[in-house]
């Protein structure tokens, strides 16, 4: 780790007048300064910010410097939320990171970790060895010829089937983008991960109101039970109604660049039996567009799967 400033602003207008990277949990960045991947020269250090609370009396506003643990045991956070939070990293780390922090994590790509190596998202114009290199936990949505790394967040699986955003403070003021938004896929400019503006920070996360959040789950599988990124997750929700699903949100992790919301799977579940062979045929349209690579091509059968899996586990008892 190369020598850096260490400095706590007091308020978040001090924070936004000062140059730097911001320091919350640190389970990222921390991880990737030991790796010279990311080398700031002041870091700035905002868990003594108001950034903080739950409120869940219209929807959800979750302070950005919540901590996961914390936040996964609330008793009106939505349970596809709370559940990948749970499965979210270890309980120590639960209880470091915050939900900001998760949300603006970088990718776990081997090759971007590793400086010895070329990657776009952090050279430009570097390369890509993923593309024809070890590829077995990338993407097979949303990628490009430029890059193909997994966006490693689980909650903002869950957050993106709920419709949430990121409200956001800047030199220009505040502001509000969803999160479907807000990541960018990596086209021709990889190293672009987001729409935040130079000096911004996430100060809220807010998710609309649903009535049916409650009939909702995240489902994550792995190589092993616990401590591992996804190879593939999906966070559902559904509103059946007399054995109709009257409504659904879906979205999945693992297997794209960005959180990826499946609109094309909600709208064949919408109107059909809550049985599985409808949920069959509805996941089936996960996989349209994907990209498979030489090692991940088994991500085009386990998503749809997984899928099914997670509606069967919202219905369970109900059909």
């Amino acid at each position: 780790m190369r020598a850096f400033e260490l400095t706590a602003p007091a308020t978040v207008a001090e924070a936004l007048d000062s140059p730097g990277t911001f320091l919350a949990g640190g389970t990222t960045l921390v991880d990737l300064m030991k790796l010279d991947v990311l080398t700031p020269q002041r870091v700035l250090d905002i868990n003594g910010l108001p950034l903080r609370g739950i409120d869940t009396g219209d929807g959800l506003r979750i302070g950005a410097l919540e901590r996961m643990a914390d936040i996964a045991a609330h008793p009106g956070v939505y349970p596809a939320i709370s559940r990948a939070l749970l499965l979210s990293a270890s309980q120590q780390l639960r209880n470091m990171a915050s939900i900001g922090g998760n949300l603006m994590q970088r990718t776990r790509c081997t090759y971007f970790r590793d400086v010895t190596t070329p990657c776009n998202r952090r050279e430009p114009g570097s390369g890509c060895p993923a593309l024809g290199g070890a590829n077995r936990m990338h993407a097979v949505l949303g990628t490009s010829d430029k890059c193909v790394a997994t966006h490693p967040s689980d909650v903002a699986v869950a957050l993106v089937a709920f419709d949430a955003g990121v409200r956001l403070a800047g030199p220009d003021g505040e502001r509000t983008v969803k999160l479907t938004d807000f990541y960018r896929t990596p086209g021709d400019t990889p190293h672009v991960e987001h729409d935040l503006r130079p000096g911004e920070l996430i100060t809220e996360v807010v998710v609309p109101p649903l009535d049916w959040a409650t009939h909702s789950t995240y489902v994550k599988v792995r190589d092993r039970q616990s401590y591992e990124f996804a190879l593939c997750s999906a966070a559902v929700a559904l509103d059946v109604r007399d054995g109709i699903v009257a409504d659904a949100r879906v979205a999945a992790g693992g297997v794209a660049t960005v959180p990826w919301r499946l609109t094309a799977v909600e709208a064949a579940l919408r109107g059909k039996p809550a049985t599985e062979e409808s949920f069959t045929a509805a996941a089936a349209l996960a996989t349209d567009g994907a990209r498979p690579l030489s090692e991940n091509a088994f991500k085009l059968s386990l998503l749809p799967r997984t899928i099914v899996r997670a509606l069967l586990e919202v219905t369970e008892g109900s059909r």
